[in-house]
Formats: structure tokens, sequence, C-alpha cells
């Protein structure tokens, strides 16, 4: 699903092993399954193939058909089924692309025999070139200490630092007590916001967002209205940190999806805090890298 960070980093290597291998056989189908409502929208599906250069068809499941008949759970995960229908090979999540693509030229062989295909070699398998994209973020996932955290009540794995809590489709005041705690990897709220499934929507002109995490790389998934501003550490976040930011310090909100609040050079612990400006700003998770 092209707002989940962890198959926006997957997609350059697909998209490499389409280059390599699609005049050998290897067909790749990519399943677009929507995590949140505006994901079901068939337009930004398009917009975000073409945005991330996909070069293999993606079809979408709205309805999670093929989702559920290979029983999955998670974003992002890749099979590779041989020349005769089975299925060799399935890895969940990001990472292992050396092993993957080992596997790939393995099945490709195979295929090349039960053809009759002569003289078919493969390159050695080396890591990419494009480590400076953000795409190729280089992620150790051992030193991550922050999970994703979700906005909508319905996909909430943990409390509110509020006392006012969750409050499905009412509209809360949401007030941080002065001077109090800001716990880990927890979110806590300032404004008016109205609680949605899967996301949060600000009522008020202003609002705030302050959490305390633990990784290299902080990122939300958001749309709607308005602009925001975001400080780490008590420091304006500018674009020297952030892919979305502007030298001023602004992030615009131009289309439901995934922004980049900052990336550190190191893996650490960091208090971020998001002030919102414009009623109508949609926020459902965070993610981390």
């Amino acid at each position: 699903t092209y707002s989940c960070i962890n198959c926006i980093r997957t997609i350059p290597h697909l998209n490499e092993w389409y280059d390599k291998y699609s005049d050998k056989g290897l067909v790749i189908v990519g399943i677009h399954t929507p995590e949140f409502e505006f994901e079901k929208n068939s337009d930004n599906v398009k917009s975000s193939v073409q945005k991330f250069g996909i070069k293999y068809p993606v079809l979408q499941d709205n309805d999670k058909e093929t989702w559920n008949e290979y029983e999955n759970r998670y974003w992002p995960r890749k099979y590779l089924v041989d020349d005769e229908g089975y299925i060799r090979y399935d890895h969940i999540g990001e990472g292992a692309y050396q092993e993957t693509e080992k596997v790939i030229q393995s099945l490709l062989s195979e295929r090349a025999a039960h053809l009759d295909i002569k003289n078919t070699t493969f390159n050695d398998i080396q890591n990419s070139n494009n480590s400076s994209k953000f795409e190729y973020q280089d992620v150790n996932f051992s030193k991550i200490q922050s999970p994703e955290l979700y906005f909508g009540y319905e996909f909430a794995r943990t409390p509110l630092g509020n006392n006012e809590g969750f409050k499905p489709n009412q509209i809360v005041s949401y007030n941080l007590l002065y001077n109090s705690e800001i716990k880990p990897n927890v979110i806590h709220l300032e404004g008016k916001w109205k609680n949605n499934p899967d996301h949060m929507e600000l009522q008020s002109n202003n609002g705030s967002i302050i959490l305390k995490y633990n990784s290299k790389s902080v990122n939300i998934v958001a749309g709607g209205k308005g602009n925001f501003t975001v400080t780490q550490d008590g420091n304006l976040i500018k674009n020297n940190l952030s892919k979305d930011s502007s030298s001023n310090g602004k992030f615009m909100i131009d289309g439901q999806r995934l922004y980049n609040l900052a990336t550190n050079k190191e893996y650490g612990e960091h208090t971020i805090e998001i002030d919102v400006i414009g009623k109508g700003f949609q926020i459902y998770t965070f993610t981390f890298g």
C-alpha cells in the first residue's frame, strides 16, 4: 500500500529486479491492498504508481480478496512462485533483498532448464547503489524502539497520553496538563480533534501533537488541509533534516500520503512536536525507520 514506509522502501528493489530479470522470465505483479480508506481511491493509486516509477502491473484489491486467499497479515509481503505455479519462497516485511534475489536467479535457472533455454547466466548480486535516496534508507530494525502508532480508534494499539482518551466518532477538546510528563511512544494531543475509525481530524484552527520516539527517522501519514511546522528537541526542523520540509520549516499538505518529518544521522530518543495551522488537517499514523 502506497503510504506505508515499509512498502515504499521495498519498491526500488522490485523495480531493479524487473529491469534485470523481466527479459529472462520474471513476472512481477503488485497487489495494492489499502490499509486506510483514502487508499481505496483508484486515482490515488495511479498517481502513486507514477510517483514511485513502478514498472510492473499493479492490481487494486480493495476488498482484500487476494490478501485473504494468501492468509496475509503484513505490508509488505513478497511471494516467489515458480514456473509451475508453486510458491517456493515468501518473505514478510522489508530486507533480505540479496537472499530474495538469489532465489529469483535459482527459479529462473530452473525455468530455463524446463524450456531448454541455453546459456542462462546471471551477474553477481550487489547492494543497490542508490542508498542516497529516501526510498533506500538503510534501516536497522534492531535499533528502532518505537512501534507504529495509530490515530484511528479502530486501529489504535495503545491509549493516548491525554486523560480524555479516545472517544469514537466524537469531537474532543484535548489538553495537556501543565508540566505533564511526555511518555515514550504515546501520542499526546492539544486542540479539538474528531475521533474517526482510521484517523483524527483537527476541528479547531490550531492543534498540536507531541511524541517522544526512539528511532533514526520519523514519518506520518496525513492529508486534508492546512500546513504545519515541526520541532525536534526544541529545534525547528528544516529541509536539511526532512525530505518534506521547506527551507523555512513549513510542511505543506499536498495530498493524503506519507510525510517524512525527520531523518537523523543516528538512532536515538527524541521529542517531536507538530504544530498544525488549519482546520481539516487529518493524521493517520506515525511510522519509524
